[in-house]
């Protein structure tokens, strides 16, 4: 971090999930169209212009592999980029949604047997790189994130 930035605090959220890891892990990443909230929390849906509508969401699950929704018109629309890959416990995305954004943040969402459960924390981190927009940006992803990681956590429990 250079002297300019200043270290914002990440945003955390862990929950517990009636599964085994494995499970948890996959309904996570192979699952994630299955539950992650396109209709709010995409890129088509922020569009204002709202021509395409968003039907998917893509994980490609390896390092290097994206992260993308694809609209109704076969357009993908990027995320981001898996950065670690260790199937069952750990998940790493380089996230950069927003072209214009200074720089990407980072997500690590990782995954831990807790009695007959999963406990799964999820870390969005690197806030200081988007400068003076950091602030702002980690309020709008602090409230996000508890809708999105909802709605996970209501489909890896309703299964």
């Amino acid at each position: 971090m250079s002297s300019a930035e200043t270290a914002v605090e990440p945003v955390r959220r862990a929950i517990t999930v009636n599964r085994p890891v494995e499970d948890a892990f996959r309904v996570f990443t192979d699952g994630i169209a299955s539950w992650w909230p396109l209709e709010s929390h995409s890129i088509e849906a922020m569009d204002t212009d709202g021509g395409h509508v968003p039907e998917t969401v893509v994980l490609e699950p390896r390092a290097g592999g994206r992260l993308y929704e694809r609209s109704s018109t076969g357009d993908d629309g990027y995320w981001g980029t898996i950065t670690h890959w260790e199937p069952p416990h750990r998940v790493v995305i380089e996230w950069k949604v927003n072209p214009d954004a200074a720089a990407p943040t980072e997500i690590d969402v990782r995954f831990a047997a807790e009695g007959d459960g999963t406990r799964v924390e999820l870390e969005h981190r690197g806030w200081e790189r988007l400068g003076a927009s950091a602030a702002e940006a980690r309020a709008s992803y602090a409230g996000g994130w508890a809708t999105v990681f909802g709605a996970y956590e209501r489909v890896a429990n309703a299964g």
